[in-house]
């Protein structure tokens, strides 16, 4: 850990990974911060030891704050003021329950992460990695009347699989394009809010899997989103229909939706989130309908320094003896 010089009046904050260059200048000037040397996670024990020694832990979503962890937390850590807008990876629970508080960064990858959807989308249906490759290898021999195609996303029925902030900034984006916006949510979305997104909703996931052509999943991983889209559910969907996925990657059976796209029972994938994190099913990585991305969706220069305005924000308040704007409550869970 790289030690910026302390001063006792200053809450000491540990940060787990590497942050843009913008965000941690501003952490030292505001704090008694740790930065990361290099650009690794931190093993169980490095956590377990800025738990130990911090008023304040930055964690990310490869850092699994668990029961456990926080057993081991001193009993300085007041707060775990997440980078990022998931909290999936923190026992939040445990955490409340030790008077300890968690942030989040809400909001701030919305546009990002809907821009990668519609990406996505278009990368599978028009098979542009399949270009890119044939390009690359130096095998292209020129135009063909019917090579590559692929098909439009115009008029074909896109089904969101959760209308928080991103679904609805998705279906924006579908309405520029022409498609039919379907969804499926917890709660429906009010009347002038559908009419606007001119979203058509369904109550039953099933019925609406059944009938879609693309899907594209923003929902969050809870124990109720858990391998939502199993086997048999994605045996519900047209063979010719395609899954997008920028969410996370537990709400989709990996291995059902892998044996599918090999065997022809659905037409392609654009996945940007894995159910094993970095360890992707090799079989899906040798799919030829298949677009895999090392989870690029907020990976944007605007969308990462906003991310640490929002942290910053959020222990400063703390600091200041005032609630943080982006806490984590019992109600999100």
């Amino acid at each position: 850990m790289a030690d910026i010089a302390p001063k006792r009046d200053r809450l000491k904050v540990v940060v787990t990974r590497r942050l843009p260059q913008a965000v941690e200048a501003r952490l030292a000037e505001l704090f008694d911060v740790s930065l990361r040397e290099t650009d690794t996670p931190m093993t169980r024990e490095e956590l377990a030891r800025a738990m130990r020694d911090s008023d304040v832990l930055v964690p990310t979503i490869t850092d699994q704050v668990d029961a456990g962890l926080l057993a081991q937390a001193g009993e300085r850590l007041r707060l775990i003021a997440n980078y990022g807008a998931g909290f999936d990876h923190i026992d939040v629970a445990s955490a409340r329950s030790r008077g300890i508080q968690v942030t989040n960064t809400p909001g701030v990858v919305t546009e990002d992460t809907a821009d990668m959807a519609i990406a996505l989308m278009l990368a599978v249906t028009r098979r542009i990695p399949e270009g890119l490759a044939e390009m690359q290898s130096g095998r292209w021999q020129g135009w063909s009347p019917t090579a590559h195609l692929g098909g439009r996303i115009g008029g074909r029925r896109l089904g969101i699989l959760g209308m928080g902030r991103i679904g609805q900034a998705v279906a924006r984006r579908a309405n520029v394009f022409g498609m039919q916006v379907h969804y499926h949510n917890r709660r429906r979305l009010r009347p002038e809010v559908e009419s606007d997104l001119q979203a058509t909703y369904w109550e039953s996931l099933d019925q609406m899997l059944a009938r879609i052509d693309i899907l594209s999943i923003n929902a969050p991983h809870t124990p109720s989103t858990f391998h939502l889209l199993n086997a048999r559910r994605l045996k519900l969907m047209k063979p010719t229909a395609v899954v997008v996925n920028t969410s996370r990657g537990e709400v989709i059976d990996e291995n059902a939706l892998t044996r599918m796209l090999r065997a022809g029972e659905l037409a392609g994938a654009g996945l940007d989130v894995f159910e094993h994190g970095h360890e992707i099913n090799p079989r899906l990585r040798e799919a030829p309908n298949v677009v895999l991305l090392p989870h690029m969706g907020s990976a944007t220069v605007e969308g990462r320094n906003e991310m640490g305005e929002k942290v910053i924000i959020n222990i400063k308040t703390f600091a200041d003896g005032h609630r943080p704007p982006d806490m984590v409550l019992p109600s999100m869970l």
